[in-house]
């Protein structure tokens, strides 16, 4: 059955969901992402066909944006979960002759309402690597 928010021109032609320019005609979750998804979104529909169906939902209902305007990797979910995405093309073309795209989903970085680091992506990268190097010096000292 067809959907609104999805395209089909023929009975032969894949469904799509257009996100901005890219053509999602599949959603692939890899096991990083899952094993985010349990420690950082929802314990309860932690399957691979759960996420995926929650992120098809949400690109067909259009509550899917990018987080930066210039990069193309990590998207906002509903204006609070961020996640980072990659994208390969397929085999398959629209009739037009556009290429549709798969859906790689890298990790969730979490929501942020609950981790306020998250607003400014730059800041939290730069504050992760050095909450590890510390780590990681603190570590060499014990070993010592």
């Amino acid at each position: 059955m067809k959907d609104k928010a999805t395209r089909r021109f023929g009975t032969y032609e894949s469904f799509f969901v257009e996100l901005g320019d890219i053509r999602v005609a599949d959603i692939i979750v890899t096991n990083h992402a899952k094993q985010r998804w349990i420690d950082r979104v929802e314990t309860e529909k932690t399957g691979f066909a759960d996420i995926a169906e929650f992120m098809w939902e949400k690109l067909k209902q259009g509550r899917m944006e990018s987080y930066y305007r210039n990069e193309q990797d990590v998207y906002l979910v509903d204006d609070d979960l961020v996640v980072v995405c990659e994208f390969a093309d397929l085999k398959e073309v629209d009739l037009i002759g556009n290429p549709l795209q798969k859906m790689i989903i890298v990790t969730f970085l979490g929501r942020m309402s609950e981790t306020l680091e998250l607003r400014d992506l730059k800041s939290y990268y730069s504050w992760l690597r050095h909450s590890r190097r510390m780590t990681l010096i603190k570590n060499s000292r014990k070993r010592r």
